[in-house]
């Protein structure tokens, strides 16, 4: 595995009206789920929804699932199936007596979908530390935001979540029993000189603990919550790399 010793550093600007139409998507879509008039727009929202990757749609998909028309509920129930995330899980679950036809086939499939997505092999073990923001100045409900997408795109790599307080043997046990590797990531939200945000990973082994490097990626030009968003899949995506977090024991 390649350790790095130095810190690595990538730089990138993103423009910012591309950065403000990627984070009022969820929004947007939300409401037209919610109020469009018509069923096939409220269908189309709710299948964009569920092709956004991101953990914010379950809130405006579950909400959703009450809706007067079978058509949207359908496609809801598809989107909530194709965004494999915990909380849809749940909604889908309360929805199984639905009595039309349709529905019922689309919420018990997605249901299916979902519970095979949890049980597939994982390619690494991770311990999450919860999410840092060194800036002081980011609200605590965009920092929670953040890491919820930080936790679905680690998940979405292969990444099976350690237990909080997991023993040192425990965590062994467990990587033995699925030959993996093991990894502990603390990410930070940092400012930099330019005005802009940076998100850190620093990352050791697991349970050992041994530093084995840190990443980073930063970006200005935008409000906090677009390049929040915007930088979330490109660490991930370094650090996977960097990390070779898909590598076997």
């Amino acid at each position: 595995m390649r350790l790095p010793t130095a810190l690595l550093l990538f730089l990138f600007l993103l423009p910012c009206a591309a950065l403000a139409q990627g984070d009022t998507r969820i929004t947007f879509l939300g409401r037209q789920l919610e109020k469009g008039r018509d069923p096939r727009a409220r269908s189309q929202a709710a299948l964009v929804l569920g092709a956004t990757e991101d953990p914010e749609a379950v809130t405006p998909l579950c909400g959703a699932l009450k809706d007067p028309s079978e058509l949207v509920r359908s496609a809801v129930a598809k989107g909530l199936g194709a965004l494999l995330e915990p909380g849809g899980l749940d909604c889908l679950q309360a929805y199984q007596g639905e009595t039309d036809a349709s529905v019922q086939a689309a919420v018990a499939e997605s249901i299916k979908a979902i519970k095979a997505y949890q049980a597939r092999r994982p390619r690494f073990y991770l311990a999450l530390d919860a999410l840092k923001d060194k800036t002081g100045g980011i609200p605590a409900d965009l920092v929670k935001v953040t890491e919820a997408r930080l936790r679905s795109k680690l998940v979405r790599r292969g990444a099976l979540m350690a237990p909080v307080k997991e023993t040192k043997a425990a965590a062994k046990g467990a990587l033995k029993k699925m030959g993996v590797h093991g990894y502990r990531i603390t990410a930070e939200i940092q400012s930099t000189d330019s005005g802009g945000l940076r998100i850190a990973i620093l990352c050791m082994s697991y349970p050992e603990q041994s530093l084995m490097g840190q990443v980073e990626v930063h970006a200005a030009g935008a409000p906090p919550a677009d390049l929040l968003k915007a930088l979330i899949p490109r660490v991930i995506d370094e650090a996977a790399a960097t990390f070779e977090w898909s590598s076997e024991t």
